[in-house]
């Protein structure tokens, strides 16, 4: 819920805060006292682009900040968090407008007007007389038949199938934008695999070559080395050996003597077993040292032979065996270039078949919804002062050589339809108010009060399913009076028992049934023109009734009747 609303040097407004109740909130004031001026500001920090003319005379700078409580929903959370934004249960929305720019934040961090607008999005619908009248965006019509049907499952079914056709397609296109380049690339590629396969590279090979290279061409001095060894250590007279077995017997004798000679004994026998295990290798790999001129010549030019493809695809033996795999994939492909389109076509073909069995199930959901949802609009128009209007939902299907979805009915030529990203319906909602007179394109016929009340009966039969917490609607009074009136303020009372309501009004009968209310006024101070706005206390709210009851001048009798307005509000179900 929008928790409150501050503004600074906006228009006339030179500073208000404005705390908002949970239910109905109810704004008056006489014309020109303001309100449109709150309207605007709202929409400012919705992601309206702003205006330097909207600043106060004199100011530098306008601030618009609006705080909302119970933000924390699972798509708020994941747009903030995708845009670097701390999440929360609470959100602070600020728009900084000044003579050179304008600059949005959200919870303290720079925002965009785009982002912005997404976030308003999911938080807010304003329905005023321009712009922010989503039911007279065509487009939007679709949601709110799925809305009011709760057919999100199949609305994501489609979609996941829509993504996959939409993937595949892409693939295709792809692989038809690589025909050409392949076939270049073909003849080269042939070579260089024929190339490397020659060669033959394996991995690990080169490490395990250069090892055996640096044996074989050291081997003289191996062979001498160990052999030199041996004799030190082993076989020589004086030899290592021998002394530790001269030195281990006298340490024995003196062991017996003394115990503290028993560590050192232990030490020089192990010592004596050491050199006598490092000997025997010694021996072993003397014999086995082989001088092998052949080898070596042939592990230097197999080393060679590495070296030139390393030098030509990667400088790393591993490097090339990568570089292999590649062209050999992309060379598979281009000889069977036919084959791996057919293979992709007949999976198209696959998810298409898919997308329209998802197409049409959710197509059939829709028109049972939209029998309901004309009955229902009708019987609440009628309530609202429509009594001869006729409410209806119209469906088109465009056929399409090139759409993604296959129609077949037997006995008649296979047809396809364009696909859309909410399905292959194109929704529009239809109205007459007039008896004789045919249904037109509600975006085209309804009148601004006419569209305010239409929106207000979607609103009341959507109000267990629309996902936005917070409706505003600016002036929906329009051109209605009397026991309609009365029906209009009711259903906006019904409504705030599902979402916060905010509703500009200059009627009684309205604004008797607020949970709170609250009133624009203008004044002079010191020369300047200035706007309030302030929290009508319970003994307050009867006058103020009573004044858009009777005008400036309340009476005994106005105030009465006042009275009576309210407390019928307040015994109404």
């Amino acid at each position: 819920m929008l928790r409150s609303l501050y503004i600074r040097d906006y228009a006339l407004i030179e500073e208000l805060s404005c705390e908002f109740g949970s239910g109905l909130n109810i704004i008056t004031g006489e014309t020109g006292a303001g309100k449109s001026i709150l309207v605007g500001a709202l929409k400012l920090i919705l992601g309206e682009r702003a205006s330097t003319e909207s600043l106060r005379t004199g100011a530098r700078k306008a601030v618009i900040e609006g705080i909302f409580d119970e933000t924390d929903t699972p798509k708020l959370r994941a747009l903030l968090e995708a845009n670097a934004i701390d999440a929360g249960p609470q959100m602070i929305v600020r728009r900084e407008v000044t003579a050179g720019q304008s600059r949005a934040f959200i919870n303290d961090t720079p925002a965009t007007l785009h982002l912005l607008r997404e976030v308003a999005a999911q938080l807010i619908d304003l329905h005023g007389q321009h712009e922010h009248q989503s039911l007279l965006r065509t487009e939007t019509h679709v949601d709110l038949l799925d809305s009011f049907g709760s057919l999100g499952g199949l609305v994501r079914h489609y979609g996941r199938q829509y993504d996959e056709v939409a993937r595949l397609r892409d693939e295709l296109e792809g692989l038809r934008a690589r025909e050409r380049a392949l076939q270049q690339q073909k003849e080269l590629y042939g070579f260089q695999i024929e190339e490397i396969d020659r060669i033959g590279p394996q991995p690990g090979e080169e490490d395990a070559l250069e090892a055996e290279r640096r044996i074989l061409e050291n081997a003289e001095r191996l062979y001498e080395a160990s052999a030199e060894l041996y004799q030190l250590l082993y076989e020589r007279d004086g030899a290592v050996h021998d002394l530790l077995v001269v030195a281990r017997n006298e340490l024995q004798d003196l062991a017996r003597i003394d115990p503290e000679f028993a560590e050192a004994y232990d030490e020089i026998k192990s010592a004596q077993i050491i050199v006598s295990e490092v000997a025997k290798f010694l021996q072993d790999y003397n014999t086995r040292i082989e001088f092998n001129p052949e080898r070596l010549e042939a592990i230097r030019t197999r080393l060679g032979e590495l070296e030139h493809l390393k030098r030509r695809y990667g400088g790393t033996l591993e490097a090339v065996l990568d570089y292999r795999r590649e062209i050999g994939e992309t060379y598979a492909l281009a000889t069977d270039f036919e084959g791996a389109i057919g293979r992709l076509t007949e999976r198209i073909a696959g998810a298409e078949r898919a997308l329209a069995d998802a197409a049409q199930r959710l197509s059939a959901k829709r028109r049972e919804v939209a029998e309901r949802i004309e009955q229902a609009i009708g019987l609440e128009l009628a309530g609202l002062g429509m009594p001869h209007s006729r409410f209806e939902v119209r469906f088109e299907h465009e056929e399409d050589p090139a759409g993604w979805i296959p129609f077949e009915v037997p006995g008649q030529p296979p047809r396809r339809y364009a696909a859309y990203a909410h399905g292959m319906d194109r929704v529009e909602f239809f109205l007459t108010t007039n008896v004789g007179e045919a249904p037109r394109p509600l975006a085209r016929v309804a009148s601004g009060g006419e569209v305010s009340r239409i929106m207000l009966a979607l609103k009341t039969i959507l109000a267990k399913s629309d996902r936005l917490p917070i409706l505003v609607f600016d002036e929906i009074d329009v051109g209605i009076s009397g026991a309609i009136a009365r029906q209009v303020g009711q259903r906006l009372r019904d409504l705030a028992s599902y979402h916060q309501i905010i509703a500009i009004t200059h009627l009684p009968q309205i604004a008797a049934l607020g949970d709170e209310h609250f009133v624009v006024e203008k004044h002079v101070d010191e020369g300047r023109t200035k706007t309030q706005i302030r929290r009508l206390a319970e003994h307050e709210r009867a006058a103020q009734v009573a004044r858009l009851i009777g005008g400036a001048e309340v009476t005994d009798a106005v105030l009465e009747s006042a009275r009576e307005l309210m407390a019928a509000g307040k015994r109404a179900p």
